[in-house]
């Protein structure tokens, strides 16, 4: 088998939540050997979210959790305790990367400053990630994803026309943010290589938002600053109808009259107002009524194969049943099966990109402590008298 493109990369990962560890994650399934530092003292806010595997809430069993941490080692270490700063610091020493994304200099308080994790290790790599990075006016501020959606105007941007700003249904900070992360790593990786010297790397969320929808805001000051729902200024009709069934949708763009024509032909529609993308844009409501009154009786997916065979740009709106039983996503190979003591025998996303002649792996994500000896005795060296000496006084707790 061919090998993993990151073996051999080394990440302490003291993030928690979501936009830490979605990057780590990535560079876990990708073979890097990812040690999460957890406590018991101080539960990741994770390892708290629904659903949970067999109902109760236990922390193992987060299915959020385990999403966002495949392929990972854990360790449970509490940071503030002075026996359980030293041991974080030998896996300082061990590792290429620390990634941690706490509030406004808490790794300064609790001991592990940058410039005390350059003199543990001088090339060390440390990415912190926050809502609006750690330099600027904004830079003490707490919050999460919903603060960025905020910040960033992407809630302003979502919604329609005719309501107030619509914050996202989850982080999308939190998502955005760590792709930028990853690249963030590797170029750093890549960097020191070269020079031989580490960095610190300061990843905002606010600011990936800002650069995924700079075309949206060039847009919105070009036009009446109205927000255009699913609609589009370029296209007509443009958006997601009704199809059979209980909330079944089907999303269709029509970008030119001879696509429209088309259209109209398959539905039936013979309304010379709706000839000229101006008149379909200048009755908008009535021709989406008539769009609407057509899909409604048909399959989203049968609609869809017949409009794309038509050369019209459609598509069914998946739900979450449909994305997870979706053959094109099974055919690449998109979920890899995992079995987890808690979560049992369950499909993983994988990473959403494929490479002739490296493997991609998704292991299970970790139990709280799980490897607890395995990192502290078999590979920082340390005496299991001494890390049961410390697990009883709950520096590794």
């Amino acid at each position: 088998m061919a090998g993993l493109p990151l073996e051999g990369v080394k990440v302490a990962d003291f993030s928690w939540v979501g936009a830490g560890p979605r990057a780590t994650k990535d560079l876990a399934d990708l073979g890097a050997t990812v040690i999460k530092i957890e406590s018991r003292k101080r539960l990741d806010l994770g390892r708290l979210s629904p659903p949970f595997a067999g109902g109760g809430r236990d922390p193992d069993a987060s299915t959020f959790f385990a999403i966002t941490n495949t392929s990972k080692l854990g360790v449970t270490i509490n940071l503030n305790d002075p026996d359980g700063i030293a041991v974080a610091k030998k896996l300082v020493a061990w590792a290429d990367i620390v990634v941690e994304n706490f509030s406004f200099g808490y790794m300064d308080r609790i001991g592990l400053s940058f410039d005390t994790l350059r003199a543990i290790n001088p090339d060390i790599i440390q990415v912190s990630v926050s809502v609006a990075g750690r330099k600027g006016p904004l830079g003490p501020m707490r919050g999460y994803g919903n603060s960025a959606a905020a910040l960033s105007g992407l809630a302003h941007l979502s919604g329609w026309p005719d309501r107030g700003p619509h914050m996202p249904p989850f982080a999308y900070g939190d998502v955005v943010a760590p792709m930028f992360a990853t690249v963030a790593m590797l170029a750093a990786l890549e960097q020191r290589r070269v020079t031989g010297e580490g960095q610190h790397i300061d990843i905002s969320q606010v600011e990936p938002l800002v650069h995924a929808m700079a075309d949206c805001f060039a847009a919105e000051q070009a036009g009446d600053g109205a927000k255009p729902g699913n609609r589009s200024r370029a296209h007509a009709p443009h958006g997601a109808f009704p199809a059979r069934g209980v909330d079944q949708w089907i999303a269709i763009a029509v970008r030119d009259d001879a696509e429209w024509a088309a259209l109209a032909e398959l539905a039936g529609i013979d309304d010379a107002r709706f000839a000229t993308f101006a008149g379909r844009k200048a009755d908008e409501d009535a021709l989406e009524a008539a769009l609407g009154a057509w899909t409604r009786l048909h399959d989203k997916h049968s609609l869809a194969d017949t409009l794309a065979a038509h050369g019209i740009a459609a598509e069914a709106v998946n739900d979450g049943r449909d994305v997870y039983t979706d053959p094109e996503l099974t055919k690449r190979g998109h979920y890899r099966r995992i079995t987890h003591s808690k979560l049992g025998t369950c499909d993983m996303p994988a990473p959403p990109l494929r490479f002739s002649d490296s493997a991609i792996r998704v292991g299970p994500p970790p139990n709280l402590g799980e490897h607890n000896h395995a990192i502290f005795v078999d590979l920082l060296g340390m005496s299991e008298a001494e890390v049961a000496d410390l697990t009883a006084k709950g520096a590794l707790a």
